[in-house]
């Protein structure tokens, strides 16, 4: 089986460098533009299902990336986002002024990383993997799955797939609103074929 992994489209708060985790905005023109042509890019594999975090601008995204196909779409909740509690819907230079400990160390120590309020990366991971192995366990005798989640879903898979610890969650490559990441599954093997694709929007 293979697991296509996408990152939502981008939205307004992506563009204005707001935190964004379980909260929500809409996506912007370019977000829907490029759900879009990643739907055109994927329209030639038929999805067994696609998988979506609940968040809207995740399920958006699926639908665009669906088109005029029927394929069955799965809310699952353990692809939400990262809670980040207090920190929802704060720019970046906020955080930087107002906690600038904490977020030194969400960027470059996440394992030293303490929420206000929302999840822990430790805590994130392993409601992460659970979402991961329940759609392997559920799904082996599909083909070809879709998943569409979020940027630091995205990581944590990878990062379970490698074995890195949490320390290494933001290795390269960075993930981009709708870039593509290929898991390829055989018995209890689960192997990277691609990474943060990009090539079909640029």
């Amino acid at each position: 089986m293979k697991i296509y992994i996408t990152r939502h489209g981008e939205t307004e708060w992506n563009k204005e460098f707001r935190m964004q985790g379980w909260k929500n905005s809409n996506l912007t023109e370019e977000g829907i533009e490029n759900a879009k042509k990643l739907g055109k890019y994927l329209k030639d594999l038929e999805f067994d299902l696609i998988y979506t975090s609940p968040l809207k601008r995740a399920v958006d995204t699926a639908k665009y990336i669906r088109g005029e196909k029927n394929t069955k779409i799965v809310i699952n909740e353990d692809f939400k986002e990262m809670n980040f509690g207090l920190w929802e819907g704060m720019t970046a230079n906020e955080l930087i002024n107002r906690y600038p400990k904490e977020y030194e160390n969400f960027l470059q120590r996440p394992q030293l990383f303490k929420s206000f309020g929302g999840e822990n990366f430790e805590e994130f991971v392993q409601r992460v993997k659970r979402g991961l192995y329940s759609i392997i366990e559920n799904n082996n005798t599909c083909d070809n799955v879709l998943v569409v989640a979020h940027a630091v879903v995205i990581k944590a898979v990878s990062k379970i797939v490698k074995g890195y610890g949490i320390e290494d969650i933001w290795s390269l490559p960075y993930i981009n609103g709708t870039s593509i990441t290929i898991l390829e599954v055989e018995g209890n093997n689960i192997r990277i074929l691609v990474e943060g694709d990009t090539s079909h929007i640029s």
